[in-house]
């Protein structure tokens, strides 16, 4: 199997922000997923796993419930097929498109997080999956990206009930394969959750997310931030601008537009406490954009749906948001595209 090169199709021209967003099919859940990984593979698009609460919201004593199913859409205008399932239930790992197939980084369950690194390639009609080397730990609620032909994983949590959150920074190198995972400088911000990765300009961007602590009772609590940094193989670490607002689990890996990086959406902490919980209204919808070569913020725009926990998938050169969580409990089957 030759590694070589990445799908780097996500620097698009900036003038599709002004474009029209619409629906392609929907997820055949009617429910929908969080924590699903998807991308691109023989030209189709690929959502596998991922979570939703069949019976009730969490707050009424439902119980959050974990897939295994992995569905592709070969065509805009088609419809979903349920093609296969993973090895196990699965979400809220990293997925990266690459030139030979969907890598599924990384998740876990209610009771555990998995170290399983997992190709998804979809080819004639047949959808095949193969093992790469597997994290160094265990690690779910991370984030990712691909530089060149290096893979990057940072931070996340090593078990469910985890109070801290890792700083940990790993590379995969797609060409050295068999040497495996490698552990890099670990971020000196500190570690966390659900923050959003990106690459741009030779190097791996990570931006916002959550620090955790234990609470009264013992529980995790987050520490909502809004710094910025780089990792660059010659330079290391580099704190950046920090964003105008926190943007935690926004989709990612975040697209590029015309030396941009767009955090579209996020959580921003301000409605955690939101009540009644079913009138909640969701998440900010607001474009931010990240200038690289001037190190500099600006707000392009809105997205016109609220949408979290969710991967950035780019699929014929348009970004495409499947699904995710609409508000705290509540998912949606919902696919977007901007056209």
């Amino acid at each position: 199997m030759k590694w070589g090169t990445l799908i780097i199709a996500t620097i698009l021209p900036l003038n599709l922000l002004a474009d029209v967003w619409r629906e392609l099919a929907p997820l055949p859940d009617e429910r929908g997923f969080a924590g699903a990984y998807a991308g691109v593979s023989g030209g189709a698009l690929i959502v596998a796993g991922g979570t939703h609460f069949p019976d009730k919201m969490p707050w009424e004593g439902g119980v959050k419930s974990w897939f295994d199913d992995v569905y592709v859409l070969e065509k805009p205008d088609g419809s979903w097929r349920k093609v296969g399932k993973l090895p196990r239930a699965s979400g809220y790992g990293v997925s990266i498109s690459v030139d030979q197939g969907l890598l599924l980084i990384g998740g876990g369950n209610a009771t555990e997080h998995f170290q399983d690194v997992l190709l998804l390639k979809w080819a004639h009609g047949t959808l095949i999956a193969s093992a790469l080397p597997k994290l160094p730990k265990p690690c779910a609620f991370m984030t990712g990206a691909a530089v060149g032909t290096v893979v990057y994983v940072c931070g996340g949590i090593e078990k469910p009930d985890s109070t801290t959150a890792m700083a940990s920074l790993w590379t995969l190198d797609l060409k050295k394969i068999e040497s495996g995972w490698k552990t890099q400088t670990a971020h000196p911000g500190g570690g966390r959750i659900l923050a959003a990765g990106g690459f741009a300009d030779g190097g791996f961007f990570m931006f916002s997310g959550a620090a955790l602590q234990a609470g009264a009772d013992g529980k995790p609590v987050r520490n909502w931030l809004k710094d910025a940094w780089k990792f660059s193989a010659t330079d290391g670490w580099q704190q950046l601008a920090d964003l105008p607002r926190v943007s935690v689990a926004a989709p990612s890996p975040m697209p590029g537009i015309d030396g941009r990086l767009l955090v579209l959406g996020g959580d921003d902490g301000t409605l955690v406490d939101f009540q009644p919980k079913e009138r909640h209204p969701g998440f900010p919808r607001s474009i931010l954009g990240y200038e690289t070569g001037r190190n500099e913020w600006s707000v392009m725009g809105e997205v016109p749906f609220s949408l979290v926990t969710t991967p950035v998938v780019i699929w014929q050169g348009r970004i495409v948001i499947p699904g995710g969580e609409a508000r705290p409990g509540v998912r949606s089957s919902k696919v977007w595209v901007q056209e």
